[in-house]
């Protein structure tokens, strides 16, 4: 059997597989063409400040423990977390409202704005619990192979959620537009629009409300560094600045990988760098996926990023803050419907220095601002400059921190980076939507149909968007690697 393996690409799915691969005796290389590893959770070190370059939020600490079990570690063997409080606050027009930290804190919230949602709340987390437990207890670790997959006694109770939406169902529980924005929030990690998402997938709202947010002290880079300390002791080989020309292919069968310029054998190849760019490093021949095929699929956002560094302390503003002053429908369709940058984009800012202010120098605050945008938009420099301008005085208004002249860092990263820095398609940032026709095993395969041992893993293929999927992705594809 053939025990040499080459990842290409060092993201949250790499690193998972890798790390099973390596359990299981296989002599594992993963090879990243950026100068760290992580890949879209990279790290920005700058003028005392560190920002996550990437992923920001930590939900889903279940997923996370898993993984680290299944090496007979737990996850604070590798770094520590806290629970936030308020989990998040969301800025609307006129008021804004703090998420707690416990069920019945955010039942209290909701009753306070709206009388008897408390109750609908109540029904409808019970819900999406129910739906938590079958989805990530049992769906999501299935290799997306055959529909078959999704059949099961409990699914079958719950076919109706896959043909209504998250959208609808929320409007059933709540009438307050701030509350059914701040229900429809979590889908949007799932990169479709809330009309357009399987009902079944309002787990994601007890992710959201019954498990909490976290923070990893040090970022989310935290968790890459745990990783990839976990790789390392089974024996895992790590090469940046490797960029992967080409996948070679004789007679339908992975030979090895082309890195910078050099040959280097491997009996099998196992790609979580972005799927269809993978599929250029093929001959036509070996590609599963058209052009047409990707044309048509409906792909998550990219975004426009910035990191900031501002000279003092914020008020007013929590770890995770959304800003939902804007027309959310409008947004919603300037990025899938009618893309175009948005006229008035909703957007987010964190400030890890609030919850640990090692990430900042003293006094000092770090700002990560994301404005979601089409994929595949023009990018300019003016455009950037124009949408910074515009994101920071509404943050100014609704926050009453005066900040424009206290910005001591500024760095912004948009879809060009995307694309260049990540070989992301159309400088996507999230991957593809889960949207009822893109799931499970109608989304492109872990295992090439067209040439044995090679295999994909990430945010393109099973389950789908986000960082618990992703490290799932990565042991599914270890699971047919080694079967």
């Amino acid at each position: 059997m053939g025990k040499t393996i080459a990842v290409i690409g060092s993201g949250f799915s790499s690193l998972s597989a890798a790390c099973y691969l390596a359990k299981e005796g296989y002599q594992v290389t993963v090879f990243e063409k950026n100068e760290s590893l992580g890949g879209r959770a990279s790290q920005l070190k700058v003028e005392g400040y560190t920002f996550d370059m990437g992923p920001s939020w930590y939900w889903m600490p279940d997923v996370f423990e898993r993984f680290f079990n299944d090496f007979g570690y737990k996850s604070s063997d590798f770094y520590s977390i806290e629970k936030l409080n308020p989990a998040y606050s969301v800025f609307f027009e006129n008021s804004k409202i703090d998420i707690p930290d416990t069920l019945d804190d955010i039942y209290a919230a909701f009753e306070k704005i709206e009388k008897g949602s408390a109750k609908a709340l109540e029904v409808f987390i019970a819900d999406a619990k129910s739906n938590y437990d079958v989805a990530i207890k049992d769906l999501v670790y299935r290799p997306g192979i055959s529909p078959l997959e999704l059949v099961t006694p409990k699914t079958v109770t719950k076919l109706g959620q896959f043909f209504s939406n998250v959208s609808k169902e929320v409007r059933k529980k709540v009438k307050d537009p701030r509350l059914v924005s701040i229900l429809e929030f979590p889908v949007l990690f799932l990169g479709a629009k809330p009309k357009d998402t399987p009902a079944f997938y309002n787990f994601m709202n007890y992710a959201d409300f019954g498990l909490g947010t976290w923070q990893p002290k040090g970022g989310m880079h935290a968790v890459v560094e745990g990783m990839v300390k976990l790789a390392k002791s089974l024996g895992v080989t790590f090469v940046v600045n490797a960029n992967v020309d080409r996948i070679h292919v004789e007679n339908k069968i992975t030979k090895g990988i082309t890195v910078n310029g050099d040959f280097n054998a491997f009996d099998k190849v196992l790609s979580g760098a972005d799927y269809h760019h993978t599929e250029t490093l093929l001959e036509v021949e070996n590609k599963q996926y058209s052009e047409q095929y990707w044309e048509k699929k409906i792909f998550a956002p990219s975004s426009l990023l910035f990191y900031v560094g501002f000279d003092k302390k914020l008020k007013n503003v929590s770890h995770h803050n959304l800003f939902f002053d804007t027309d959310f429908e409008k947004h919603a369709y300037e990025i899938y419907d009618d893309p175009k940058w948005p006229t008035e984009p909703l957007f987010y800012a964190n400030f890890t220095s609030i919850t640990d202010p090692k990430t900042a120098p003293e006094g000092c605050e770090n700002g990560f601002f994301l404005v979601p945008l089409a994929p595949g938009v023009e990018d300019t420099e003016a455009l950037r400059s124009q949408y910074f301008n515009k994101i920071i005085t509404r943050f100014e208004e609704k926050t009453g921190n005066v900040i424009q002249n206290n910005i001591n860092f500024k760095k912004s990263f948009c879809v060009n980076d995307f694309v260049s820095r990540y070989n992301s398609y159309k400088g996507n940032a999230y991957g593809m939507a889960n949207t009822l026709l893109q799931t499970a095993f109608l989304r492109p395969n872990l295992r090439s149909s067209k040439v044995k041992n090679l295999f994909f893993t990430g945010q393109l293929t099973v389950p789908g968007p986000g960082v618990p999927p992703a490290l799932i992705s990565g042991k599914l594809v270890a699971g047919l690697m080694i079967d």
